[in-house]
């Protein structure tokens, strides 16, 4: 392997002067920095980033941990991560702990044995509080997207679930739907809890009874709806619209309910959180409300990398608000 001192030797020059060459530091002619770029480049040599981390205490890797790659919404939000990560000149680290506390667990390991400058995360849910507090133990920079833990004080990229929740809830009353179901996530999950609050508030402000009968509680990954779907139909006055709280939840209850001959929406109206992805075999037909989630990776990663320069004081915290879009999923009475 072509070390420092092989190129200092091929330049007559100091390993001083190669080092300054490689890290863009010092005062040197521009002529000999070209020579010795030249001669990095024609024997092929790499430098070593991780003894440099060390001198400069930084690897200028982020760890990127999101609960399920395969959603859309993360997909995205990951792309616009990376985007800002590349332009300012760190390189990402992905990690997908599948909703799995113990596989977040192990990836906050490997992230402190690995010394990355800092962490986006979207956690896994409430318990992932004691993973947090070991980063802050380690004081290693992080901020949270889509979801926030009680008992942690840290920057957060949050969206506006209660709102897009009384949103669609709301759009489906104004069409005439007073038997609405609710198919939420884990209640350990922040964004669950407001979707729900969001939903039972706007029954509330309609007068409309809240039906214990009509509120389940799944997981945000993709899952068999079938259960759910039957007790809903087989209820006595079965529910005329179903509220999805994310579009994993969506996708099954669809397939569910067309396996059992029912039709979207001419039998049942269906609204969720955020798209689904074009190449799902459902067109693109739900009515929604839409997370800008590029905008979620984007702002969180420039939020910690300003942590990690030391440019940030007290804990901030954006709400970036969701947009209804109404397709075909929902429909009158």
């Amino acid at each position: 392997m072509v070390s420092i001192y092989d190129i200092a030797k091929r330049a007559q020059c100091s390993t001083m002067t190669v080092s300054r060459v490689i890290n863009n530091t010092g005062r040197i002619s521009e002529k000999t920095r070209q020579r010795v770029k030249a001669i990095m480049e024609e024997m092929n040599y790499v430098p070593n980033h991780a003894a440099r981390s060390l001198v400069l205490q930084q690897t200028k890797i982020i760890s990127l941990l999101i609960t399920d790659i395969t959603n859309p919404f993360y997909t995205t939000l990951a792309r616009g991560a990376e985007d800002a990560a590349q332009r300012l000149g760190y390189r990402l680290m992905f990690s997908n702990s599948d909703e799995d506390v113990q596989k977040e667990h192990d990836y906050i390991e490997t992230v402190l044995s690995m010394r990355v400058d800092g962490v986006l995360i979207a956690p896994a849910g409430d318990q992932s509080l004691e993973h947090l507090q070991k980063l802050q133990l380690y004081n290693i920079p992080f901020v949270l997207v889509d979801r926030e833990v009680p008992g942690i004080e840290s920057d957060r990229v949050l969206g506006d679930s209660k709102e897009g929740s009384k949103a669609l809830v709301e759009h489906l009353i104004q069409l005439g739907h007073r038997r609405i179901a609710f198919i939420n996530g884990s209640p350990g999950i922040s964004t669950a809890r407001m979707r729900e609050a969001g939903y039972l508030e706007t029954l509330k402000l309609n007068d409309i009874p809240v039906n214990p009968d009509y509120m389940f509680e799944s997981g945000y990954s993709q899952f068999d709806a079938d259960p759910i779907i039957d007790k809903l139909l087989s209820l006595p006055e079965p529910p005329t619209a179903i509220f999805a709280a994310n579009n994993f939840i969506t996708l099954a209850a669809i397939r569910s309910l067309r396996n059992r001959g029912l039709r979207i929406p001419e039998d049942m109206s269906i609204v969720c959180f955020d798209d689904l992805d074009p190449g799902y075999i459902v067109d693109p037909f739900l009515t929604i409300a839409a997370q800008p989630a590029y905008d979620f990776g984007r702002i969180g990663m420039q939020m910690l990398i300003d942590r990690i320069q030391g440019t940030a004081n007290e804990p901030r915290s954006v709400i970036l608000p969701s947009k209804l879009i109404v397709r075909r999923s929902s429909a009158s009475l």
